[in-house]
């Protein structure tokens, strides 16, 4: 078991939601490893707690795909499979260009200038460096385009998705040579909407998600080599 992480007490959370992210943020940081067993023995006295919230945070993680249980083993990391991978980018698709056709027809000239906030925190984030960073101001980035669809359906069903979403988005960014191609990709998109160009909205979204999709099956089959 990886042991680069702890809990980070948080005053304004309950106990469980504390430790549901810690764990979390191991499993997408690859501290905790794709197929490593998670022992609620071992957790609960590495961070310090009873065995309560590591198994209601196990239970969620499970919930979000990000841990498997396993008949008569118990619960590991999941590995990221070419399976799960083409089902969640497939709803994923067919979701964000709904959302983008939507946000072309009503995002106001406030909603353009929060997303050139957005694509500037990006681009900041790139320079910087830090992976979770640039996945974080990446899905920000998205945010400000389903909130301009106006439609609370479909802003929450997107919320329900970008769990499974985050680890593949991470993934993706760990390729450093990606990053420049995604703000590329981020202002044909803006570019689009504030043109109200519909047709070039969705395949610049579109592109985008299927150039994520390229790279991280690159990846996974290279870590099955």
């Amino acid at each position: 078991m990886g042991n680069n992480f702890e809990v980070n007490m948080n005053e304004y959370l309950p106990l469980r939601d504390v430790v549901f992210n810690t764990l979390r943020q191991a499993i997408l940081k690859g501290e905790l490893a794709p197929g490593e067993r998670l022992m609620e023995i071992q957790l609960a006295e590495k961070l310090g707690v009873s065995r309560t919230p590591i198994r209601e945070a196990i239970r969620k993680l499970e919930l979000e795909g990000l841990v498997l249980m396993i008949p008569r083993k118990g619960a590991e990391v999941a590995k990221i499979s070419e399976k799960s991978l083409k089902d969640v980018l497939e709803v994923r698709r067919s979701l964000e260009e709904l959302a983008i056709e939507l946000a072309c027809q009503r995002m106001t000239d406030s909603d353009l200038m929060e997303m050139e906030r957005a694509g500037k925190a990006f681009k900041d984030a790139v320079d910087n460096g830090n992976a979770m960073e640039i996945a974080e101001t990446d899905e920000a980035y998205h945010d400000v385009i389903y909130n301009c669809t106006r439609n609370m359906r479909l802003v929450q069903i997107l919320n329900n998705l970008r769990e499974q979403m985050y680890r593949f988005r991470l993934e993706y960014i760990k390729d450093e040579d990606k990053r420049q191609i995604l703000l590329i990709e981020h202002e044909k998109i803006l570019r689009a909407l504030r043109n109200r160009h519909v047709a070039e909205a969705k395949a610049a979204v579109r592109e985008h998600i299927d150039n994520q999709e390229i790279t991280v099956l690159k990846n996974i089959k290279e870590q099955e080599e």
